[in-house]
């Protein structure tokens, strides 16, 4: 994650031909606005975790996936401003620190933003999966998503968040580690684009032989267009959030010197503020939709514990 902005420095030169010939300025996003979208999504998501933990009726796989999601984000959203705060420490002198601590602090830093971006991506892969086993086999789920089965996916998910970010940015000059980064998202993109299609699909067909049954109604074709929706809404907000960032990548292996690719690294505190967005959204999707879940959360802000 460092990279990025490393070889926008190192390419300034490029990049300011680029900004002199009017086509490349770059965007100037405020820190308020990185601090704001971070504590929103801190909150939320410390809601979601919250309104699980409380109500026994949310203590299943699939809540304990959206629950892992949840703290997550909330890392994403917490190691994002622990990195700020720590560089307008430093910026504006009120820490001082010998080079070799802060290049420590900052692999430290980048190493946890690495692990919560990865946990991410790979617990929105757990959780297509797991609605996909409630769709196409719903008289066996409990016997094939049990809690210890939850437990060890949850765990193996995290040990390899862990252990995968602290290669990365052990070696993230190397343009093998970037592509394994690539590759993760491109599968993460495909399973679920598979997935959701395979579901939505499905339901599709079954509101067809109902139709079939009776006289064609509204509810068919309010029922198709609602699954498009939703499966519109899942797919678009995960490659909105994500596919700036990991396009990112892809052109700093392609072409790093490239005057237009340089001039789109110029543009990373946008796709930074994307990803934080995509903290934002997510308990929208896939927590704060459930009924129970809402319920338990108005009892969690008023405090009726």
């Amino acid at each position: 994650l460092r990279e990025p902005s490393n070889a926008s420095e190192g390419n300034q030169s490029n990049a300011t031909v680029g900004a002199s010939a009017g086509r490349c300025q770059g965007l100037d996003i405020p820190n308020e606005l990185f601090l704001a979208l971070g504590l929103v999504s801190l909150v939320e998501n410390l809601l979601v975790v919250a309104a699980i933990l409380k109500n026994r009726n949310l203590h299943s796989p699939t809540y304990y996936f959206i629950g892992c999601l949840a703290v997550s984000d909330m890392l994403v959203s917490i190691s994002n401003l622990a990195e700020m705060l720590f560089m307008l420490l430093l910026e504006h002198g009120v820490l001082v620190m010998r080079p070799s601590i802060v290049r420590h602090m900052d692999s430290v830093i980048d190493t946890l933003i690495c692990s919560s971006v990865i946990s991410s991506l790979s617990f929105l892969g757990v959780i297509a999966v797991d609605r996909y086993i409630t769709i196409f086999y719903a008289l066996r789920y409990h016997s094939i998503m049990t809690l210890q089965r939850a437990v060890v996916t949850m765990a193996s998910v995290w040990l390899a968040s862990t252990a995968s970010s602290t290669v990365l940015i052990t070696y993230y000059h190397s343009n093998t580690i970037r592509l394994c980064l690539i590759g993760f998202f491109l599968f993460m993109l495909v399973l679920m684009l598979v997935l959701y299609i395979h579901m939505f699909a499905l339901a599709r067909h079954h509101l067809h032989s109902i139709s079939s049954q009776q006289k064609p109604t509204t509810a068919y074709r309010g029922g198709s267009l609602k699954g498009a929706v939703t499966l519109t809404i899942l797919l678009g907000v995960f490659f909105i959030c994500w596919g700036p960032f990991f396009f990112h990548l892809i052109l700093i292996v392609t072409c790093p010197t490239n005057p237009f690719c340089t001039c789109f690294f110029s543009y990373f505190n946008l796709f930074l503020v994307l990803m934080i967005c995509n903290s934002v959204i997510d308990p929208l999707i896939y927590a704060f939709r459930s009924q129970e879940l809402r319920r338990t959360l108005r009892e969690v802000v008023t405090c009726s514990w």
